[in-house]
């Protein structure tokens, strides 16, 4: 059977005035990969997936989701797009005025014409799909531990039943022992859903035991791309040192 790519970039061209970023970055993520960007500080990894989610602009080449040019995508396409995709932000991105639960229902209110009691029992389920007892849906988002603040903005993030998840380092500021438990969570979440994931990260735990497959940015071109074993395998020292 034919792979489906869901991400596909080619020669991408990032520029901020005069700074360029990517230079030629081109890669393909395949459907059902948890899909990892590395990279250095400053290496354009979450400008990456930013582009991808079409909150900055490429200046040259182009990136697909999903079939769609992203940077050529009409109104329409592009309403479409951001329906089939969830985003988890570093740090969550809950709006703090409303509930746990609120925030889960917000896309649902946005995007369905389900009735209100629906949307509430789904949000609920998500709540329940990423390891969040019943209790915390009717807590606001700063009575919330770091972990779990985590775990509500993924519960939002797959609100609407995505194909493809984006994760910006989500396992940042997360201990060790909440850190791997979140890694478990994606990991079952992959396999239960069959969804696709994209993942900006530096935590080396994640990387050698979440990700099927990677890039590494480095010098505004993709130095690598493939598995934890085929780096292993190479002769790059400076690739080889990535890690430590």
């Amino acid at each position: 059977m034919k792979e489906r790519i869901v991400v596909e970039a080619k020669d991408i061209i990032t520029r901020f005035g005069e700074h360029t970023i990517h230079n030629g970055v081109s890669f393909k993520i395949q459907q059902g990969e948890i899909f990892g960007l590395l990279g250095g500080s400053g290496s354009g990894k979450t400008t990456l997936l930013r582009e991808m989610i079409m909150l900055q602009k490429i200046q040259g080449g182009q990136m697909k989701v999903l079939g769609v040019d992203v940077s050529q995508a009409s109104h329409a396409q592009a309403q479409k797009l951001m329906r089939q995709w969830g985003i988890l932000f570093q740090f969550g991105a809950l709006f703090t005025s409303l509930t746990v639960l609120e925030n889960v229902m917000i896309a649902m209110r946005e995007y369905t014409n389900l009735p209100d009691w629906i949307i509430q029992e789904s949000a609920h389920m998500k709540l329940s799909m990423v390891g969040l007892p019943t209790k915390v849906a009717t807590m606001f988002p700063s009575e919330l531990s770091g972990g779990m603040k985590k775990r509500a903005g993924l519960a939002r993030a797959l609100a609407l039943d995505p194909k493809l998840l984006f994760l910006d380092e989500p396992t940042s500021g997360l201990d060790p022992k909440s850190a791997r438990a979140f890694d478990e969570l994606i990991a079952t979440l992959r396999k239960t859903l069959g969804i696709s994931v994209v993942m900006v990260t530096h935590d080396k735990d994640t990387i050698e035991n979440v990700l099927d497959r990677f890039i590494i940015l480095g010098n505004q071109k993709v130095r690598f791309e493939g598995s934890m074993e085929a780096l292993r395998q190479t002769t790059d020292e400076e690739l080889k040192n990535f890690l430590n």
